[in-house]
């Protein structure tokens, strides 16, 4: 008798696990988050470009001019404040110098901000369609020329173009899911959401993704976190400013293995990397990073 053996399960490819540099966090203080981060093995670190706070090309390069191995995100990019061109050339030319380490992002933006940055457009979606398509094809070393609602080149072609560089595109509702989907390499969610909102929007973005004929892209959710003998009050505290409710399953408060476990819940909703992002008031953030890589990361591994 021939005894078929039984299928050997899938691997399940281990969650990427970052820390979030958020802009409540001064920019002199970025150096010595991003060595920490590289120190204790974190997979990737994220800045922010938050209206009007810091510029995030500027954090990213010199946080990857400071490491030698970590991934550097950039989330995102608001398009009304730049020009195509001009984001490309950027783009391409922090890629061009770490290569495989710089993600970058880019979304329509908050339009409250950029009613006072003078830039809101009438159709917001619109506009991240003609800027990202356009920008993809910029860095992919195409001459474009195109005549949009928003985006205008005639016979651009970028000298030192970046075809390996992902594209991320972010968003909230439905439709920027769609078309982040549609579009982008990969979907940054915002910070503070449940695992079943990650769910909701991967499958959102991983649906547009399958009937525009592409991959699925990759989802980089956000946690927020606390820990010590206060960490539950902390976080608390901290969600109503990121628009979160308490008591709703949103972040994580406790030890390591409470950490673990929230990011292990973002990524069986669908998240392939996790930012986890200390409140505000967090008393020893070098700690906290060490904590991360020690205690957090073989957690994950084991898992």
């Amino acid at each position: 008798m021939t005894v078929t053996p039984a299928p050997r399960p899938e691997a399940r490819p281990a969650v990427r696990l970052g820390i979030a540099f958020v802009p409540t966090m001064a920019p002199e203080s970025l150096r010595s988050l991003a060595t920490a981060a590289e120190a204790a093995g974190l997979d990737d670190l994220w800045v922010w470009e938050d209206c009007f706070k810091q510029s995030g090309v500027a954090s990213a390069t010199a946080a990857l001019a400071w490491t030698a191995r970590i991934r550097v995100g950039l989330g995102l990019m608001p398009a009304p404040l730049r020009s195509t061109a001009g984001t490309a050339m950027e783009l391409a030319t922090v890629a061009r110098m770490f290569p495989g380490r710089f993600v970058p992002a880019v979304g329509h933006g908050v339009q409250e901000w950029m009613e006072q940055a003078g830039v809101r457009v009438k159709s917001p979606l619109t506009l991240l369609r003609e800027h990202a398509d356009a920008l993809r094809r910029l860095l992919a070393g195409e001459e474009v020329t195109t005549s949009g609602r928003y985006v205008t080149l005639d016979h651009v072609r970028l000298d030192w173009p970046a075809p390996q560089v992902p594209l991320v595109l972010g968003g909230v509702g439905p439709r920027s899911l769609a078309l982040a989907g549609e579009l982008g390499d990969g979907v940054i969610l915002a910070n503070a959401l449940t695992p079943d909102d990650v769910r909701a929007a991967a499958e959102t973005a991983g649906g547009a993704a399958q009937a525009a004929g592409r991959p699925a892209p990759g989802v980089y959710a956000t946690l927020i976190a606390a820990t010590g003998d206060d960490a539950q009050q902390r976080l608390d505290a901290e969600l109503p400013l990121w628009g979160a409710e308490p008591g709703r399953g949103i972040g994580a408060a406790g030890d390591a293995r409470a950490i673990a476990d929230g990011v292990l819940r973002l990524a069986a909703a669908g998240a392939s990397a996790v930012a986890v992002q200390p409140t505000a008031d967090e008393p020893d953030l070098a700690g906290f990073v060490e904590l991360l890589g020690r205690e957090v990361r073989p957690l994950l591994d084991q898992a």
